[in-house]
């Protein structure tokens, strides 16, 4: 298990919050940092801590994204039209990845990232194994058909926790999706606040 795989069960305790809004994480017993410093009373954040702990939050969110990954999503959203904070969440949500999560493919974001290196899915009948691969609006995205009875699959289906956002069609029957627009901010169905236009103060500093 890699360092980032294993991160994921800290990451909600070090930001303060159940950010997947799953009922197993670990800050739902424990509400405090990890560490022996974790009860540590906290001081009042800086601006610079605010920007910091919301690029953090967001990264942490997809899976732990690797810093010089994320700030290529950066450099790519101020170059784009329009709001960069709508941009960098636009990336962000059509990483094949995050599809694959949204979709209910799988229960995990960390298990997306696992489920698309292992070759299970194809994106317009090619095979893509790169989670940070980026969907455009209309892509077919299909389940290997010898992998759609997966246990992991067939668990995530099932999942109560969350649903599917309105800006993808998916079949579970046939294993497939298709993004049909890319979301803005008020659309993706995060569980906890998200400040994308922080994490663009950060960078731009």
């Amino acid at each position: 298990m890699t360092k980032r795989a294993e991160a994921k069960y800290k990451i909600d305790r070090r930001m303060g919050e159940n950010i997947w809004g799953r009922p197993r994480s670990p800050f739902n017993k424990r509400e405090y940092g990890p560490g022996q410093h974790g009860q540590r009373r906290k001081g009042k954040a800086t601006d610079f801590g605010t920007q910091l702990k919301a690029k953090q939050k967001l990264k942490g969110y997809y899976g732990n994204i690797s810093e010089r990954q994320f700030h290529k999503y950066y450099v790519e959203a101020l170059r784009m039209k329009g709001d960069s904070s709508a941009n960098l969440i636009g990336l962000l949500e059509r990483r094949l990845d995050a599809v694959v999560y949204r979709a209910k493919f799988v229960p995990t974001v960390f298990a997306a990232r696992q489920f698309v290196n292992h070759g299970h899915l194809k994106v317009n009948g090619r095979r893509v194994n790169i989670a940070s691969y980026q969907v455009k609006v209309g892509d077919l995205i299909e389940i290997k058909e010898s992998s759609r009875q997966l246990a992991t699959v067939l668990e995530a289906a099932a999942l109560a926790e969350r649903d599917v956002p309105d800006y993808l069609e998916v079949d579970h029957g046939k294993g497939s999706a298709k993004m049909t627009r890319v979301p803005g901010l008020t659309e993706v169905p995060y569980p906890t606040q998200m400040e994308p236009n922080q994490v663009v103060e950060f960078y731009s500093r």
